[in-house]
């Protein structure tokens, strides 16, 4: 009854339009007048607790990190020196965005922050080389939600404290899994980009790859220190969300001088707003995560799915499967945040790797960003680009396809997320 209720009561104020983070609120409260159990204090001092957590910093830095990016200038030199690279061949503006995508999820972990970033940069360049404008918009967004499994990824700093598992272990684990999915989009791109009548950039000369690759050396040389600081331990990932937006600040404004102090008041502003929504979502979900655990949830889905328990592989294929369902209807934050403490108990009774776990959870909620009808990272695509929602739509299938296709290797072949994560941390 508890599951009906809480499940009947989040779509009905979803249906009504309601936004999510209040939906949570509501179906919380729902939870505790059938338990008996109302009490206003306890809502609000969940949503405090929700929010009061030390990992959860690193939230609004790496938000804020990402937009000093895009301001400073550090993201157009990614997609520059990948256009210099590789931007002669066939389709190369296809490779090129695949690959600045990759890069410039290291240094933000915001699938659409980068989407609108890559977009805003290609889509203009190949809407005039002659590329299929719906296919390119498609290849967008998928790349752009390669972010989530890359460090700096909000999704697994959220993930980690909802789980209570080592965010640090979750990033290294997902550095692998998005190098699947951007060669499954390489290999993609190589096939539908076949038929693309479009005359290739100029090559550029070995002198123009150098110089280009030196300008956009403190771009790159920022997911090193990142990384590199992760593994060594010198810092954990909060202390890394501050230096990632120090130094972001300081390139930005006196390496590249790309920004001035004037900019500084929007872009923070836009930071703290974006960030201001993550983390009321957060708040919201504890008040929900709490009444879940209160009226035992989890042990009811886990009893429905017990036949399922002894088989990891078949478990994990049903729980999979429905975080694709899901998806569809729900955001990424929220769905990671609904989800998690209904899940974990199964994955902890099953005896599945929760790490592992964790990769292909978050992967699968990424991959969300990109089905209709809720697709942010779509919704972000259309917007950036002005084209319509049912272009992107057609445009994105087989890239969705492909990504799809690796998420569910990954569930058949579990040591390729758990060999390459022993070596990276």
């Amino acid at each position: 009854m508890t599951v009906t209720i809480f499940a009947g009561v989040l779509l009905a104020a979803m249906a009504l339009g309601m936004p999510i983070a209040f939906a949570l609120m509501v179906t919380g409260t729902a939870l505790m007048w059938h338990q008996d159990a109302f009490d206003s204090q306890i809502i609000a001092q969940n949503m405090i607790n929700g929010a009061d957590n030390f990992p959860l910093l690193a939230v609004p830095f790496f938000l804020l990190a990402g937009e000093l990016m895009n301001a400073g200038g550090l993201s157009r030199r990614v997609v520059e020196v990948a256009g210099a690279f590789v931007g002669h061949i066939r389709g190369g503006l296809g490779y090129v965005a695949v690959f600045a995508a990759i890069v410039m999820a290291s240094l933000s972990g915001s699938a659409v922050a980068d989407t609108a970033a890559i977009t805003a940069l290609l889509i203009p360049m190949m809407r005039n080389s002659g590329y299929n404008v719906s296919r390119a918009a498609g290849l967008m967004a998928s790349a752009g939600v390669i972010a989530p499994l890359v460090p700096p990824s909000l999704g697994f700093i959220v993930f980690g404290v909802a789980a209570g598992l080592s965010i640090t272990k979750l990033f290294f684990a997902g550095i692998f899994p998005a190098l699947l999915m951007g060669a499954s989009l390489v290999f993609t791109w190589w096939l539908v980009s076949a038929k693309e009548k479009v005359k290739p950039q100029p090559r550029k000369s070995i002198r123009e790859m150098a110089t280009a690759f030196i300008n956009s050396f403190w771009a790159f040389l920022l997911p090193v220190i990142i990384i590199g600081g992760l593994k060594s331990g010198v810092f954990t990932p909060t202390e890394a969300s501050v230096t990632a937006t120090v130094y972001s600040l300081l390139v930005g404004l006196f390496v590249y001088r790309e920004l001035k102090f004037k900019d500084l008041y929007p872009v923070f502003l836009k930071a703290a707003k974006t960030s201001s929504v993550v983390m009321f979502l957060v708040a919201a979900a504890l008040v929900s995560a709490w009444l879940i655990t209160v009226a035992n949830i989890p042990e009811q889905v886990t009893e429905m799915l017990e036949p399922f328990l002894g088989n990891k592989l078949l478990l994990m294929l049903m729980m999979m499967v429905l975080v694709v369902i899901v998806g569809t209807a729900l955001d990424f934050i929220p769905t990671i945040l609904i989800l998690t403490p209904v899940l974990m108990p199964l994955v902890n009774a099953a005896g599945i790797d929760p790490i592992y776990f964790g990769v292909l959870f978050i992967m699968n909620n990424a991959i969300g960003l990109i089905t209709p009808p809720v697709g942010t990272a779509l919704n972000t695509v259309c917007g950036v680009a002005r084209i319509r929602m049912d272009d992107v739509v057609v445009g994105v299938l087989p890239f969705l396809l492909a990504e799809l296709a690796v998420l569910f290797l990954l569930v058949f072949v579990p040591s390729l997320v758990t060999i390459p994560a022993r070596w990276f941390y």
